[in-house]
């Protein structure tokens, strides 16, 4: 008898990992905290418990049931490449089916949150982006142009958007800094994970900046990229949203990611490229971070 519980124990732990893992988690997990930032950044207070906490599980619902339902779409291609053969889809851990029903319910159950204890805006934005990302960069974009990631780009860059929304039932033009910043970040961040892994996407068709225009033209457009990212981090500083601690933090993180992709720029390897992958994760996530504890404790020129 405990010996079938333990095998039900067994199962019941396998299929929890497969459907948490069709949620792609670490980049959910990015997704849920610069939209958490935003929500912070939308207040000059602390940001009311119950909205903290609805927002963050209702924008996390959705961003996990896109996430699924990309894996569903790309599962094909996903049984191609090495970075994403392993997934639960390829593998054959989980159904068409059962990924398609596992999509629908939590994106559903994260609207519904977004709606009843949130507000009307925050969910509409949700599900818009929910589309733009699922459907119109996944099924339309992505196979169709080399710039996939530039205008796909978009909707990776709404979560603090979305946060924003969340606590003022608004997007003001602070909100759009914050896009603004995730979508300059999005090109150089994948088109250094692309360069490594061009042989991949050429295997399966996808027109990725790499294949269909070469090393040195994607690296020209990562300087490029990397130099209006520097530029837009800086507007918070000059338009007064943000104080010198930000600058300072902004400044440093911007110094080695611009030193990384020139040095990619005069000498490309694979090991740089994806240590500039890596780099560009961290260095998210630490803008953001600069942007909340510059929020709290802010110093400005006298």
């Amino acid at each position: 008898m405990s010996k079938v519980v333990a095998q039900k124990n067994y199962y019941s732990n396998e299929s929890f990992k497969n459907f948490f893992s069709l949620c792609k988690p670490r980049v959910t997990a990015l997704i849920v905290f610069t939209a958490i930032i935003g929500m912070f950044l939308a207040t000059p207070g602390m940001v009311p418990i119950e909205i903290l906490f609805a927002a963050s599980i209702g924008i996390g619902f959705v961003s996990g049931a896109a996430a699924a339902f990309n894996c569903l779409i790309e599962e094909k291609i996903d049984a191609v490449m090495a970075r994403t053969r392993g997934r639960p889809l390829p593998t054959g851990q989980v159904s068409h089916r059962e990924t398609l029903v596992f999509s629908s319910i939590l994106g559903s159950l994260g609207l519904l949150i977004l709606f009843f204890f949130v507000n009307f805006l925050t969910m509409w934005l949700t599900l818009a982006t929910f589309f733009a990302y699922a459907v119109i960069y996944t099924i339309f974009l992505k196979p169709a142009t080399p710039m996939n990631i530039v205008i796909g780009g978009a909707s990776g860059a709404m979560p603090p958007v979305l946060g924003w929304a969340a606590v003022n039932n608004s997007v003001s033009p602070e909100a759009l800094i914050l896009f603004l910043i995730i979508f300059c970040w999005t090109p150089p961040h994948f088109w250094a994970l692309a360069l490594y892994r061009r042989d991949e996407y050429a295997k399966v068709a996808m027109p990725m900046l790499p294949v269909t225009h070469g090393e040195k033209f994607t690296l020209l457009h990562m300087l490029l990229y990397t130099i209006i990212l520097i530029i837009v981090t800086l507007m918070p500083f000059s338009v007064g949203m943000t104080g010198l601690i930000y600058l300072v933090i902004a400044t440093i993180l911007n110094a080695y990611f611009l030193y990384y992709v020139v040095m990619l720029y005069r000498n490309y390897s694979d090991k740089l490229s994806m240590k500039i992958f890596r780099y560009s994760i961290l260095y998210l996530g630490l803008i953001f971070t600069a942007f909340l504890i510059d929020h709290y404790f802010k110093y400005q020129f006298i």
